[in-house]
């Protein structure tokens, strides 16, 4: 079928990006067509409308379009797609597909369409009628072939339906062939069509979980614990300086671990992340250069070290029972959005769930430091408090780090703060980061060394934070605006260009062009970025995405 189109595009949300990633290199399918539209979750969903008009924009579409969407089955596996290009070329007008609805369906939850008998043409389309707007019984699916000239519509319409709502392919033929009068012809197909989207994921699951339980005998009992990608918004990298610092977790992106009782104990590998089976040698080679050779399975594994080393430690006898684990997550590798410590902080609360162990038993301040020793001590990842504190006590958290504390008691002062006005921040990030470790360069050995720069510099950033808590909770989002320039401003005098790379300091020019504050959320390969101006926010957008970042708005987790 390939050789029936000059290229095949695949749109997909940041969630399940890296997995269509990993089928397009194991099965000779471009991955640079693989397009992330940056939504994770249906607060960020742009709707397919934008996604299409996304693939079209970034890509300089300058050919007719076959759309179809990826959850759809069609009943008839002899289906002739060949039959449907043909038929649009002799047409030489937009084409929608349609079938015959079945006895028992309802075309509340379709697209209805009213054809010309002669002509073919569809005279009018209902988006999801009312019951009795129309005595058709004529549903069109997503499945569409544009020609070139009508793509320019996908950015009108969407400047006129701003709303994600009535941004579906729907919404958006309604108005084509209603409001736009652009002529547009059915092609009406012998069988009906499925979507994937109808039986849901968690229903599938729940159905081989039961299955499993009969064909051995027992209930497989499992819990799923989740931890949230971090967003520094102020004062970081000095949570590693005795500075103070304020972040945020974000609900865009997370890793859920599960774990479920076992006769032995079993890490099972992530098939993305841990992967032991390559479409082919030039596939492996492909995925050891870009994602190395460090997935979660060690961070599961180290996890598991120091939490049965913690507990023997402090007395705490564990019931002698094993099990499985295995993860999950869509948070984006070597961005600084703290997905190492993620998968961690998701692993010790399966485990403390698991062995029924209580607050008391681990702290929440201590918590934050036995994640933060798994990565450092065990696997020489270079980190700092800050991220693991934010996602154990989840939410807007301040965080002080100064050494007096520290010394006197092992750990900062954390304090929640309110997150019900926040204002909007965007994020974006590469597609192709570096290791996000590298960029603490030698600034480390340097206030070691007592270094008078840094030294002020880590004390000004603590200053910066202080103020923006003050303008955090007086909602003075100008002042916040401000503070976050010279947070980024700060941190590039000490580091330097060269240290924060050309890819960190291209996003940031990028964001202040269109009137942003920018600075770094975390160790490099992304931004978050503050836009007062809304007018300005769809240009930044399309400017990100053209110049191949993926951007986002950011959506904070509420506890």
């Amino acid at each position: 079928m390939r050789h029936l189109f000059n290229e095949v595009y695949l749109i997909t949300n940041a969630d399940k990006y890296k997995y269509y990633e990993r089928w397009a290199t194991a099965n000779d399918f471009p991955a640079e067509n693989i397009i992330n539209d940056g939504s994770t979750t249906s607060d960020t969903q742009i709707g397919a409308v934008a996604d299409l008009e996304l693939v079209a924009r970034s890509k300089r579409f300058s050919d007719d379009v076959m759309v179809i969407a990826g959850d759809m089955l069609c009943e008839d596996l002899n289906f002739d797609i060949a039959e449907v290009l043909k038929f649009f070329k002799f047409k030489m007008g937009e084409l929608a597909i349609y079938y015959e609805m079945e006895e028992g369906e309802k075309t509340e939850s379709r697209g209805i369409v009213e054809v010309c008998p002669h002509t073919h043409r569809i005279s009018k389309f209902y988006e999801k009628p009312c019951a009795g707007a129309t005595d058709s019984r004529l549903a069109s699916v997503v499945f569409y072939c544009f020609q070139r000239k009508t793509l320019p519509t996908l950015g009108k319409y969407l400047s006129q339906y701003p709303q994600v709502n009535d941004r579906g392919l729907g919404k958006y033929m309604e108005w084509l062939i209603n409001e736009a009068n652009i002529p547009v012809f059915g092609m009406k197909l012998p069988t009906g069509f499925q979507l994937i989207g109808q039986v849901g994921l968690s229903e599938y699951k729940k159905w081989l979980a039961l299955y499993s339980s009969k064909q051995h005998g027992v209930a497989v009992k499992q819990m799923t614990c989740r931890s949230y990608a971090r967003a520094g918004i102020m004062g970081n990298p000095s949570d590693g300086f005795n500075g103070k610092t304020i972040a945020m977790t974000i609900s865009n992106f997370w890793a859920d671990v599960t774990i479920h009782e076992s006769k032995k104990v079993v890490l099972v590998p992530h098939p993305l992340n841990d992967p032991t089976v390559f479409g082919s040698l030039q596939d492996l080679h492909g995925i050891s250069r870009k994602e190395g050779y460090l997935g979660g399975l060690r961070l599961l594994q180290a996890t598991c070290k120091k939490f049965y080393q913690y507990c023997s430690e402090q007395g705490i006898a564990l019931a002698k029972r094993n099990f499985t684990l295995k993860y999950d997550t869509n948070i984006p590798r070597q961005v600084g959005l703290a997905g190492s410590s993620a998968i961690v902080s998701a692993t010790l609360k399966c485990l403390m769930k698991f062995y029924d162990l209580i607050d008391d038993d681990l702290p929440k301040p201590l918590r934050a430091n036995f994640i933060l020793n798994v990565e450092s001590e065990e696997l020489i990842i270079t980190a700092g408090l800050q991220d693991r504190v934010v996602q154990v006590y989840e939410g807007l958290v301040y965080m002080d780090f100064s050494k007096e504390l520290m010394e006197k008691q092992g750990y900062g002062s954390y304090i929640n703060m309110d997150m019900n006005c926040l204002p909007n921040f965007w994020l974006a990030y590469m597609g192709d980061p570096s290791d996000s470790g590298k960029i603490h360069s030698n600034v480390r050995q340097r206030w070691l060394n007592g270094d008078s720069d840094v030294g002020k510099a880590m004390k000004t950033f603590s200053e910066l934070t202080d103020l923006a808590r003050i303008a955090l909770e007086s909602g003075n989002w100008t002042d916040l605006f401000e503070l976050m320039n010279k947070n980024f401003e700060l941190r590039r005098s000490i580091y330097t260009d060269s240290c924060l790379g050309e890819g960190n300091l291209r996003m940031v020019q990028l964001g202040r062009k269109f009137g942003s504050a920018v600075k770094l959320p975390g160790s490099g390969g992304a931004v978050i970025g503050l836009c007062l101006d809304p007018d300005n926010r769809v240009e930044l957008k399309k400017a990100f995405q053209e110049a191949g970042f993926v951007i986002c708005d950011v959506v904070p987790y509420v506890p």
